[in-house]
């Protein structure tokens, strides 16, 4: 699968708990004893050494700070908002929580467009229809870019409709499933759940329900994907789902996941992950995936320079 060593970061400005997101989102967690104010120091704190990291780690950053006019607290993710491909596509995409619609920075737009000659293909329109829909990126959907596979749990955040529709113009193959969380509800985002590497897949197997599980098994093997399965508490308590694998410019495979996520895992798992990177670069985010739902992969986005 083809990996980036280029990726786009957003510096927040308002970072903290979302309410409009939270209906959809159990992962997030409201911790009424601390101040707005600490816990945008705090994840500014985390997200600095997180870029500091990761330029050690050889690997190309862009940094763009938030609007402070945005007041969004969800900012620091902004691979839902939009995806690269190395075909000169920027796809936009709808989101379900009206602040979070602010992310779609026009300055960033048009920083991709200038820089690498990208061309935005707007699917963000299924907002305003009178029976809205959405698809939140690379939240919604996991990617096996090698293969043109787009898998995707679905959920109010990802449409069916608005999946084929991207699927149509990057010629890829869509595999909806349905998957669950402990009390039963949808999981919001595939990206929490599963993670695609060149040769590996992690995913949380238990999570996708029954009818679906088998189907998903059998187009993973049929790509030669590794799998790596982690459990629903390393799922929900730890974000393993939630990691990503990209080069560095000597082009060393590196996967990126929060520090939580590299302590929940086992050895076998850990051994199989080594396996297939050449580092593990474990990141130190527990602001952000409490406050945020989301972890290290959500707060990246990947840049595909175009061929």
């Amino acid at each position: 699968m083809p990996l980036t060593d280029t990726i786009l970061m957003v510096e927040p400005t308002h970072f903290g708990f979302n309410a409009q997101t939270a209906a959809s989102n159990s992962f997030q967690k409201e911790l009424k004893h601390e101040q707005t104010s600490s816990i945008q120091e705090k994840a500014l704190l985390e997200f600095h050494n997180c870029v500091k990291k990761l330029k050690a780690a050889g690997i190309q950053l862009i940094v763009v700070s938030d609007e402070v006019s945005s007041n969004s607290p969800d900012s620091i993710f902004p691979n839902n908002w939009f995806s690269t491909h190395r075909s000169k596509e920027l796809f936009l995409y709808p989101m379900l929580a009206e602040n979070r619609r602010m992310e779609r920075s026009p300055f960033t737009i048009e920083l991709l467009q200038n820089s690498f000659g990208f061309k935005p293909v707007d699917l963000s329109f299924y907002e305003t229809q009178d029976t809205p829909k959405f698809l939140e990126g690379t939240g919604s959907m996991v990617l096996d870019r090698s293969n043109q596979l787009a898998y995707a749990a679905l959920s109010p955040r990802t449409n069916e409709t608005v999946l084929l529709d991207f699927c149509k113009h990057m010629d890829y193959s869509p595999i909806t499933f349905e998957a669950t969380g402990p009390t039963g509800e949808a999981i919001y985002h595939t990206n929490v759940m599963m993670s695609m590497g060149m040769n590996y897949c992690i995913i949380a197997l238990e999570s996708i329900v029954e009818k679906d599980r088998t189907r998903v098994i059998d187009h993973l093997l049929k790509t030669d994907k590794e799998i790596v399965e982690i459990s629903l508490p390393q799922t929900y308590q730890h974000f393993a789902g939630n990691m990503i694998q990209l080069k560095n410019e000597q082009s060393q495979t590196l996967l990126v996941l929060s520090e939580s996520a590299y302590h929940s895992l086992k050895p076998n798992q850990l051994e199989i992950l080594k396996k297939h990177n050449d580092r593990i670069l474990p990141l130190s985010i527990p602001t952000i995936e409490k406050h945020g739902g989301g972890s290290i992969r959500c707060m990246i986005a990947e840049i595909f320079k175009p061929y």
